[in-house]
């Protein structure tokens, strides 16, 4: 058995919406992830995944906060420390150089009076703690990253943000994001604006440096057709919590939630006939108001009364691995006849 490189239990997020009052974004989130594994968050927007992520590196907005729970890093030396208990100086050293995160919207995560070259400058600097790198070698280190990520260093780093694309401004997001030797990258929403043929390259790029490199990756998206491809496991987010989660195989060959069915019905395949796609009838609750019981009970038609009473746990369905198995926080996940109907309709 290996050990994981980040274990997340039992994790709340909230957000404070006044002197006394606050919003749940995430609540009792727990996972595994293990060296070199990919990890995708999928659902809808506002189900708390861009939320889950930002929480995992502590870069909360000023009004959010973990509330309670753990999230256990193994560091590159081999110690454990729980990331919600870091100092403000331990946390720099720990940004960057044990995990790093790509934000989401290339368009807005430079300085737009910056040359690219003194982003990698800035990055490199401010992370790295006592030791400085001479500007001759950050340049040499810029020039490498940036030629894993397939773009032209000589122009890329004298350039300024506005004079470089979409997909370029990405992709050197995920070279400065790989800078400091990352164990873990999380990326927000990697592809999000961009066409067709980028998104492709993107994907690419993202199998050739995982495999190169052999960090692990959290992806947070709503494009099941990138986590099919590019999650070895799939954590499915409604309503702030995990209520599927297992290997991609699993979870899109063999879905046991009503929510993660709805959400593979309503994406159309890449190959074969167009089937009868389908959206998801209703809205996502307001986290400030959500309903009893289940919360996806007002839009499941799979709901019996015992769905608008009690909250379902994640049950672990078919234990298999490290990682845990395929569990599913649905009270009729258990039922053979509604789990043969269920898998019938995905």
């Amino acid at each position: 058995m290996r050990e994981p490189i980040l274990s997340v239990r039992d994790l709340s997020i909230v957000y404070r919406t006044g002197r006394r009052t606050s919003v749940t974004a995430a609540q009792d989130v727990s996972f595994d992830l293990y060296p070199g594994q990919s990890m995708a968050l999928v659902g809808e927007s506002g189900c708390g995944k861009t939320t889950l992520g930002l929480g995992l590196l502590r870069l909360l907005p000023r009004l959010g906060q973990v509330s309670k729970g753990e999230i256990v890093y193994r560091l590159k030396d081999g110690m454990s420390v729980d990331i919600t208990g870091l100092a403000k100086e331990e946390l720099r050293r720990f940004r960057w150089h044990e995990a790093a995160m790509v934000f989401q919207g290339a368009m807005n995560s430079f300085n737009p009076v910056l040359r690219i070259g003194e982003h990698f400058t800035d990055t490199l600097r401010s992370h790295e703690g006592e030791k400085r790198r001479t500007r001759a070698e950050i340049t040499a280190r810029a020039t490498e990253l940036l030629s894993m990520v397939r773009l032209e260093p000589e122009r890329v780093l004298k350039s300024f943000p506005h004079e470089l694309s979409g997909g370029m401004k990405q992709r050197i997001l995920i070279a400065l994001a790989l800078a400091l030797e990352p164990q873990v990258l999380v990326l927000d929403e990697p592809t999000t604006a961009l066409d067709i043929l980028t998104q492709r390259s993107i994907v690419e790029q993202l199998h050739e440096l995982r495999e190169r490199l052999g960090f692990a990756m959290i992806f947070i998206t709503h494009d099941l057709g990138l986590a099919a491809e590019l999650a070895d496991r799939v954590a499915t987010m409604y309503a702030g919590r995990i209520i599927e989660k297992g290997s991609a195989e699993d979870v899109f060959y063999e879905p046991r939630h009503p929510y993660t069915v709805g959400l593979i019905k309503a994406v159309p395949p890449v190959i074969g006939d167009l089937p009868e796609l389908s959206s998801i009838a209703g809205s996502p609750p307001s986290l400030a108001d959500l309903p009893s019981g289940c919360s996806f009970h007002p839009r499941c038609e799979w709901a019996v009364d015992a769905c608008r009473e009690t909250v379902p746990s994640l049950t672990v369905l078919t234990p298999r691995g490290e990682d845990g198995g395929h569990a599913a926080a649905c009270l009729r996940a258990g039922d053979i006849e509604y789990t043969r109907k269920v898998v019938a309709r995905a």
